[in-house]
């Protein structure tokens, strides 16, 4: 299902239903026994007990429309390259400060999920940072490690080195033991059999990348699809954050095929 801007602008056009939708779905019990408070963002019975439904959400303590909240998760649900601050900015008639922020908090509803992945798994590792075309210190970049499922899910995470017990320890913590593992041919992936998988690799260093279903392709035009988004949409993404936008783009590819919108999810996260 497509979720467009008419769609938004019907379900929310203004801060009361935003406020109220947010409400009905954090709180469904109190439904019917609370009223809504004039002139505050908080709901109460008739024995004086209130429930602020921000409280605890990435809108507690803003001052942010909560229509401008929604359009900006609006925009992250539907851009495949992701939503800069400046681009926030221009769109929602803010400040930097308050886009950055916006776009900061949105990200973290966005954190990939803990189910294992099963069936074919592709696992590969890259390097992120340095200035193109110019040699740089492996030292000085950062390594992510990915593994995904095909025809499913993706989990993608920044790890300290490409390291032996990194690589596996992060393999059995994302995918189920009876998998079959598909990797190139880097020292590491040697052990993957030991841990009770079904290791098969692709040798490329010997610049061989496809035999029959045995390829990294899936992993590697994933690389490729984030690394060219985040240099055209970010530009630079900075060591301390670079974990969130790994999950912003992993969230949407997981959801690539669902039948209900992206919005909705990220509504769904909200509320819950």
């Amino acid at each position: 299902m497509k979720y467009t801007i008419k769609h938004l602008q019907r379900d929310f056009p203004n801060d009361d239903v935003c406020l109220d939708y947010i409400f009905r779905n954090r709180f469904p019990e109190c439904v019917g026994d609370y009223y809504r408070v004039k002139g505050r963002k908080c709901y109460a019975n008739i024995d004086g007990e209130q429930i602020h439904p921000l409280a605890g959400t990435i809108f507690h303590k803003s001052s942010t429309p909560l229509t401008t909240w929604f359009y900006a998760i609006y925009l992250f649900s539907a851009s495949k390259n992701g939503v800069s601050a400046c681009e926030l900015q221009r769109q929602l008639g803010t400040t930097y400060k308050c886009a950055w922020r916006i776009a900061n908090h949105i990200r973290k509803l966005m954190k990939q999920d803990k189910e294992l992945l099963s069936g074919v798994v592709e696992v590969d590792e890259t390097y992120w940072g340095g200035r193109r075309r110019v040699k740089v210190k492996m030292s000085n970049k950062l390594a992510i490690m990915g593994m995904v499922e095909r025809g499913g899910s993706i989990r993608v995470k920044r790890i300290p080195n490409r390291e032996t017990h990194i690589l596996l320890n992060n393999i059995k913590g994302n995918v189920s033991r009876d998998s079959s593992i598909i990797t190139d041919d880097w020292n590491a992936y040697r052990k993957v059999p030991k841990l009770g998988y079904k290791g098969t690799t692709i040798k490329h260093s010997k610049q061989r990348y496809v035999a029959g279903d045995i390829h990294t392709n899936t992993i590697e035009g994933w690389w490729s699809q984030f690394k060219r988004s985040v240099h055209g949409s970010y530009h630079s993404v900075s060591r301390k954050y670079l974990q969130s936008y790994l999950d912003e783009f992993a969230f949407r590819y997981n959801l690539r095929d669902d039948e209900a919108p992206v919005f909705q999810w990220l509504l769904l996260r909200l509320v819950k």
